[in-house]
């Protein structure tokens, strides 16, 4: 006896054969879209890794570069330091216990000061006698009659400085200037 809402075995078999194109298609479908979706999400979590690491990497620059500013001002400072140590003649420093008393204290707040700048990482540039390089040193004069090569640093005007190895001043600097027998160096930055 058969019920009228029976199937027949071979009506089945033709009804699964026509929809199993229409499943593995909507498989497939379905299928790439989980791909693209973990593609995004790939690259989403990859996007907020970047993001938190320059994030990071600012945070680590802010910190180290932050006195950059007064940094700029405290190596002027330095500067007259060095030329008032300077500017004492040795003769006035023999016999003057006034001009020694005064002179010991400049010098003594000179090494304080150069303590703080090496705790901070800031580093005077001393290029004398080096190759000119126009990422640290700007030329001020050229000079005639060295037995320098051409281009080389003679003489530091003004000192430069670094801080964290970044370039807070650029030093002053004057350079041989290119005899006969020298090919010219270029001093332009």
């Amino acid at each position: 006896m058969t019920d009228s809402n029976e199937t027949t075995a071979p009506d089945i078999d033709a009804a699964v054969t026509q929809e199993a194109p229409a499943a593995k298609e909507g498989t497939a479908a379905l299928e790439a879209e989980v791909a693209s979706l973990k593609d995004q999400l790939l690259r989403a979590m990859a996007e907020v890794e970047n993001v938190r690491r320059r994030a990071q990497k600012e945070r680590e620059d802010t910190a180290k570069y932050a006195v950059s500013g007064f940094a700029k001002e405290l190596v002027s400072v330095a500067d007259n330091l060095r030329r008032a140590i300077e500017a004492v003649p040795e003769d006035a420093r023999s016999g003057n216990d006034q001009v020694n008393n005064l002179l010991t204290g400049v010098e003594a707040t000179e090494r304080q000061l150069n303590a703080a700048f090496d705790r901070a990482g800031i580093v005077k540039l001393d290029p004398l006698g080096q190759p000119f390089d126009p990422n640290f040193h700007q030329v001020v004069a050229e000079v005639d009659g060295t037995d320098k090569p051409a281009g080389t640093v003679v003489t530091i005007l003004q000192p430069g400085y670094t801080i964290q190895g970044r370039l807070l001043r650029e030093a002053m600097v004057c350079v041989a200037k290119a005899g006969p027998n020298n090919t010219k160096v270029d001093t332009s930055a």
